[in-house]
């Protein structure tokens, strides 16, 4: 996978030294070249992490005659089958590069070629015979694209990070994407947590003309999706094929790859598919947790891989080690997420980027197979939150700040758009087609708003930082369309959710492992500022940004109280991490923190 960035001016010519700044804030993305092209008013920019075609896969890259350029972060999957139909139409390729079959399909299908592309993508076509450059992401937001259409043009990049070397003015704070990353946990639409900085949405083509947006248009969604009456058996015989299918296309690579298994249902379906479709071993990686109470999975994801696995890679963090990756953490996530998960996943990402350059995940199973316990929450209680919390039938109503706490805590800003903190959720269940059922409305809720901006950007900003390629081939849009389409019959049963996932996989994995009580992912970070509380009561009140957005005398109060229980609450911590971000995205311009730096020195 790649960094991209790019300008595309009214007037004049992209600053070459912006664009390297950008190029250079995005490194992590891409630390085996970096490549910039320019034109009359467009420049591009790109960092390259070497996957397929090693030698020849270089960015920019051109069409023969010069006329198309092209920066991706993109593997296209279906390359192989997509490059012979080219190819038979009369297009000659020079590289072995799935990413030169992105020129060709846009040289055959103009604006529709995008359909015609299954993996995961963010790039930037520019067209010299147009004069447009069109941007593009894939269907589910695996990977991110960030633009800013300003007075003076268009800027775009993989991150907020790469994006500010070319913003003419300091950025500031977003407080609707700020109060819903407060109360959500993450910001979701296309706001982001930067005024004026907006998301490319998942399955979304940006025609861009002149330095001005001519139009976005969406080219996939999965509202198109059609429920399937059919047996178990009928929808097991067609995902026999369709996963095989997804999981040879997703297993395409010039370089080893690897597995992060945590022990449950999706990496342990993946683990056992990877070990039966090919003959080399499959390296996976675990973590767990040296703390009292918690519940530790190393034993079971290692009895898993004792069966399936070639080579086996257990680290246990402890809770000083934790707080140690916080700022590269937070630093990483770009946009603010406030998941616990993202420390031990950028802990395996970056033990696994010392041999490794791809892993494959697990993430969108419960979404896609519908695993998810709020799923299956009985009619009356849904029916009692739906009268207290309108607009999403009793689905996604619990925030993390009281109306009488948030009074407390925000300021006048944020406590003016309070209101904005559950619109991504009411929009999606609105949206959602009037046949669907209630459990396909909360899996399309899911599926557009926590999965592209929460799960998958973890997946995607903790294993970029360390150089390494996340495949998530539960993502893959083609099974999203078959998971949203099967009767729920076949999804819920009974008390047990991912009826149909299990029930197809007990040919792959031991049943004891299917049906283990789910148990989340519980990190035990919280409790490594008990020692810090003191500190953090005088300190935190005071922190410029903290003051900016919130009431000091609500802060000190809320600090009070974690002081007086002996640990730091959720709204603690996601203070905290808003003065950190604050400190490393603003007033740092994004630069690298590095592993094992002070958050308390970063927050004095």
């Amino acid at each position: 996978m790649c960094g991209i960035a790019g300008v595309y001016l009214r007037s004049g010519e992209p600053s070459p030294e912006a664009l390297s700044q950008a190029a250079h804030r995005l490194g992590h993305r891409g630390p085996d070249a970096q490549g910039y092209w320019f034109g009359a008013r467009v420049g591009l920019a790109h960092r390259r992490l070497s996957v397929i075609d090693l030698a020849g896969g270089q960015q920019p890259m051109a069409s023969q005659d010069g006329t198309l350029h092209l920066v991706a972060n993109a593997e296209i999957y279906n390359f192989v089958e997509l490059r012979q139909r080219l190819q038979a139409a009369g297009h000659r390729f020079i590289t072995r590069s799935d990413v030169e079959t992105i020129l060709h399909a846009y040289a055959e299908y103009d604006l529709d070629f995008v359909r015609h592309l299954h993996g995961m993508f963010a790039f930037a076509l520019y067209d010299r015979v147009r004069d447009r450059l069109i941007l593009a992401r894939d269907r589910l937001g695996l990977k991110p694209l960030y633009l800013c259409a300003a007075d003076d043009g268009v800027a775009f990049a993989s991150e907020l990070k790469g994006l500010l070397p070319l913003l003419a003015n300091r950025p500031e704070v977003e407080p609707i994407a700020l109060v819903q990353y407060l109360q959500n946990q993450f910001s979701s639409g296309s706001r982001t947590i930067l005024r004026g900085v907006e998301r490319v949405h998942p399955g979304e083509l940006v025609v861009i003309e002149g330095g001005r947006i001519l139009q976005r248009r969406r080219y996939w969604s999965a509202t198109e999706v059609v429920t399937s009456e059919m047996s178990f058996a009928e929808a097991s015989r067609r995902f026999d094929e369709l996963f095989t299918q997804v999981m040879i296309e997703h297993m395409r690579s010039d370089v080893p790859f690897g597995l992060f298994l945590s022990g449950g249902v999706d990496s342990s379906v993946l683990l056992a598919a990877l070990s039966r479709l090919q003959d080399r071993p499959v390296a996976a990686y675990s973590v767990g947790f040296d703390a009292p109470g918690m519940v530790n999975e190393l034993p079971r994801a290692a009895c898993i891989a004792r069966r399936y696995a070639g080579r086996y890679h257990s680290y246990t963090l402890s809770e000083p080690a934790l707080l140690g990756l916080l700022p590269r953490a937070v630093w990483a996530s770009d946009d603010l997420m406030r998941d616990y998960a993202n420390l031990p996943v950028l802990h395996l990402a970056e033990r696994a980027a010392r041999e490794l350059k791809v892993v494959f995940s697990g993430e969108g199973g419960d979404e896609v197979f519908a695993g998810y316990g709020r799923y299956r929450v009985n009619c009356l209680e849904r029916w009692l939150k739906a009268m207290r919390h309108h607009g999403t039938g009793g689905f996604r109503t619990s925030v993390m700040l009281g109306g009488r706490t948030a009074g407390g805590l925000f300021g006048a800003a944020l406590w003016s758009v309070r209101q904005e903190a559950r619109r991504p959720f009411i929009e999606a269940w609105q949206s959602a087609p009037n046949h669907w059922s209630d459990l396909q409305r909360m899996q399309y809720v899911d599926l557009t708003t926590a999965l592209p901006d929460n799960l998958l950007a973890k997946a995607d900003r903790m294993l970029m930082a360390c150089g390494v390629e996340g495949r998530l081939p539960l993502v893959d849009h083609r099974l999203v369309e078959f998971g949203l389409a099967l009767p729920d019959r076949l999804k819920v049963h009974g008390s047990q959710g991912k009826h149909f996932l299990k029930r197809w996989a007990e040919r792959l994995v031991d049943r004891e492992v299917l049906y283990a009580p789910k148990r989340g992912f519980h990190v035990p970070l919280r409790r490594c500022f008990d020692d810090h509380l003191d500190w953090l009561q005088r300190r935190l009140p005071a922190h410029p940004a903290v003051r900016e957005w919130f009431r000091p005398s609500g802060v000190a109060a809320l600090l009070a109280r974690d002081a007086a229980r002996g640990h730091l609450g959720r709204p603690g911590f996601a203070l905290v991490q808003f003065a950190l971000w604050h400190r490393l995205l603003i007033d740092g311009a994004g630069a690298d923190p590095g592993f094992q730096a002070d958050p308390f020195e970063l927050l004095a």
